[in-house]
């Protein structure tokens, strides 16, 4: 799960206490009267981004896709601009495996024609603690690069074999932005929201691309059967798709103790990945596909209090 999870607690702060659902101009599944549904007398407070999975067993949860977003390789290199640098999934690879080690590596200068890159020692960042961007981006390394998969992996924290770590998105991007010579892998958002600079990236057509939502709703648009379970983008087809991409992921308890409660969650989370997805494109995050909607808002109707489902919306088409 992408940490970009955190756009649910930036978008929804002030609409947490509304639990907003439904549609405005749309019949109020909660009251049966018009317009978006009054909210049950109830608070909800979210925090963080990538989940504990001792919850009970995938029978005591449902998981819900919330946003997509994709990554960036951010760098700092004098007199190389913005998306001037071009990263195939070799020298990516090799990049963080220490096989390459200097900014005039031939691999490097192979794929960067016309660029002058100098003779600088490369000073990789990567995250310090657990995380689902983490997660994404060893993926992605171990889809593109039998060596990553065979001595590193793929996992929410891996042990790296080069390079200093840093605590959190912001933290990365910060080290990148104050060293020479560094670069690493960073959340889009982040990269747009504080101009940092990124690579032009090699996807699986062999096209070089500037990651981008666009891109990533392209690459999610290659996989139609995404699910809890396999729930991987990375690589994907298409002449345009950003290579590093991927879902953030909500769980919550399928049997919510409190009705109340529970049908102010489920009201909110029905907004958010219909109506609320237009403030996820406001932070450089995706719309989620239709399909995932689809699939998001029938596993909200399987949550139950006491034996009554808590959703009570229209069975999306």
């Amino acid at each position: 799960m992408m940490s970009g999870a955190r756009f649910v607690a930036a978008a929804g702060s002030v609409l947490l206490l509304a639990a907003c659902g439904g549609n405005t101009g749309v019949t109020n599944p909660s009251t049966g009267g018009p317009g978006v549904p009054t909210p049950p007398a109830a608070s909800l407070t979210g925090a963080g981004a990538t989940l504990l999975a001792s919850a009970g067993g995938s029978d005591k949860v449902v998981q819900i896709a919330s946003t997509l977003g994709t990554e960036s390789m951010a760098y700092n290199l004098a007199r190389v601009s913005n998306g001037q640098l071009r990263l195939s999934p070799k020298t990516t690879a090799g990049i963080f495996l220490g096989t390459i080690k200097n900014w005039n590596d031939p691999a490097l200068a192979a794929d960067n024609g016309g660029v002058s890159l100098p003779n600088q020692a490369i000073t990789l960042v990567h995250r310090s603690d657990g995380s689902g961007t983490t997660y994404i981006f060893t993926d992605y390394l171990s889809t593109v690069s039998a060596d990553w998969k065979t001595k590193v992996g793929k996992g929410k924290s891996v042990s790296w074999p080069v390079g200093q770590g840093a605590k959190g998105n912001e933290a990365v991007a910060t080290t990148i932005k104050q060293t020479p010579g560094a670069i690493g892998y960073v959340e889009l958002a982040y990269v747009l929201q504080t101009n940092m600079t990124q690579a032009s990236l090699q996807n699986h057509d062999g096209n070089f691309v500037i990651p981008s939502p666009e891109g990533a709703t392209t690459a999610a648009s290659q996989f139609l059967a995404v699910n809890p379970s396999q729930f991987s983008i990375v690589d994907a087809p298409g002449k345009n798709s950003a290579p590093i991409s991927g879902y953030s992921w909500l769980m919550l308890y399928t049997d919510q103790p409190d009705k109340t409660k529970g049908t102010a969650l489920v009201d909110f989370l029905d907004w958010l990945v219909t109506d609320g997805q237009q403030y996820a494109a406001n932070v450089h995050y995706a719309r989620l596909p239709s399909n995932i909607v689809r699939d998001d808002i029938n596993s909200l109707k399987t949550v139950t209090s006491g034996g009554s489902t808590l959703l009570n919306v229209p069975a999306p088409s």
